[in-house]
């Protein structure tokens, strides 16, 4: 699972984008100080790291200063919003700069983007007997392959990346069909159990209340 290390000393805003991140298929740590951040740098590999820049304890550029040399992506998310802070963040080596107040959906894109430039996306998943080879689009179950409708395929795609995680309508929708979702779950719904049919996961792939679907399985 994608590793990601968001730093911000406001608290409320490192559990808005853990919670975003983490319905999004993402593993998140957070940290609220500078110092912190780079102990966890220093213990953890991370994919990319979400960085403010004004923290106490050590400053986003000290941090960025830290972490160029060891190749992790970086996007500062920071209310310094004048050009002149956005070409110095980028300069210090940032793959992306965002400006707060941010919209999470382009935080979630913005995000994949910078993952997307580094190739770093989970390319075999596995589940029980069931066995995704992401790159070449390939489902196997027990060794026999297993044919999917390209939509089928994405939403397995999450549930094998969400193990055992709540995974909401409107994320499950989104990521798939590329639409907003406007409450009409009939399509949705139908491509499950389709789904629940091919990999005879009628136990496994659960609805969940007011929520959406949980693909429940052995860690």
């Amino acid at each position: 699972m994608i590793k990601i290390l968001i730093v911000d000393d406001e608290k409320p805003i490192c559990d808005l984008i853990d919670l975003n991140l983490s319905a999004s298929g993402y593993h998140c740590t957070t940290a609220q100080n500078g110092m912190d951040a780079l102990d966890l740098i220093d213990k953890e590999n991370y994919d990319l790291i979400l960085l403010d820049i004004m923290l106490p304890g050590a400053d986003g550029y000290d941090v960025m200063a830290y972490v160029r040399p060891l190749k992790i992506p970086v996007i500062f998310i920071t209310a310094k919003h004048e050009v002149r802070d956005r070409v110095k963040g980028l300069k210090a080596g940032a793959d992306d700069y965002l400006v707060k107040p941010f919209d999470v959906v382009e935080l979630v894109a913005r995000v994949e983007a910078v993952l997307r430039r580094y190739n770093k996306t989970d390319k075999k998943l596995t589940a029980g007997e069931v066995e995704v080879d992401v790159e070449a689009r390939r489902v196997l179950k027990g060794g026999n392959q297993i044919v999917l409708t390209n939509k089928e395929f994405g939403l397995l795609v999450l549930f094998m990346q969400n193990k055992n995680v709540a995974l909401f309508r409107e994320i499950l929708y989104e990521k798939v069909w590329g639409d907003e979702y406007m409450g009409d779950s009939r399509t949705l719904d139908l491509h499950v159990q389709r789904l629940r049919k091919k990999l005879g996961w009628e136990q496994n792939l659960v609805a969940v209340y007011k929520v959406g679907y949980r693909l429940e399985v052995a860690k």
